[in-house]
């Protein structure tokens, strides 16, 4: 059985349900988010759909549908669902793109995207958050492709892919993730120091990159060689 003591912020697969009152809250989130300006229905959409409380704690589910990140241990953080849905309303995924995602974390921003029709890649630098996620997953139905590594490199073996999403904060944009954009593909990726970061949109088109700057946020540092292990 999943244990929820070696897995702090996560729920036993016995008490995955999804009531009324849950589902009222997650609408109210959605309003919000359409309030601070997301606009792409079909994200929206999306996000309504993922049960984003089966990521918490009893002692923490009330905290489930605020627009607030919380820690979900190993020194990572389930996202701010705000973060989220602007992150992923910038890569605009189509069905059938080839995304691959730097920092699996809990897995909740992976199951926004398979819900969009992606066909999901996600590595995981911290081996523990690598195992729970990839167990927890599969309960709730969602399958993406999981690896375990540096992320800041990257799956070579993989690519090219059609979208790049890193949910860490990076020093610099990694090349080694450039190289592994296809061609029309976009990554956003949010960049700066360790406090904050400017997210960025970088579009390869006819071989070459167009970045776009966007708003600041604040995310985990990517670890890597690539990252601020470096």
């Amino acid at each position: 059985m999943f244990e929820a003591k070696k897995c702090p912020l996560l729920l036993q697969n016995a008490m995955l349900e999804d009531n009324y009152k849950q589902r009222g809250l997650r609408n109210k989130l959605i309003r919000l988010l359409r309030n601070k300006g997301i606009s792409d229905e079909r994200v929206l959409t999306a996000m309504n759909k993922v049960p984003r409380h089966v990521f918490f704690d009893n002692a923490l589910l009330e905290h489930a549908y605020q627009d607030k990140a919380f820690p979900i241990g190993e020194g990572q953080t389930i996202s701010q669902p705000y973060t989220v849905a602007f992150q992923t309303e910038k890569l605009a995924i189509k069905p059938g793109d080839k995304v691959l995602e730097i920092g699996t974390g809990s897995g909740y921003q992976a199951c926004i995207l398979l819900e969009l029709g992606a066909k999901v890649f996600t590595i995981e630098y911290n081996h523990n958050l690598y195992e729970r996620t990839k167990s927890f997953l599969p309960k709730m139905g969602y399958k993406p492709y999981f690896y375990y590594g540096d992320g800041s490199k990257g799956i070579p073996a993989k690519a090219p892919f059609d979208k790049i999403i890193v949910t860490a904060g990076a020093p610099v944009v990694p090349d080694a993730l450039l190289d592994q954009l296809a061609e029309g593909g976009i990554m956003v990726i949010p960049v700066g120091n360790r406090a904050k970061q400017v997210m960025l949109r970088i579009t390869k088109k006819n071989g070459k990159l167009t970045k776009e700057e966007f708003e600041y946020f604040s995310f985990v540092p990517l670890l890597g060689d690539h990252g601020w292990n470096s």
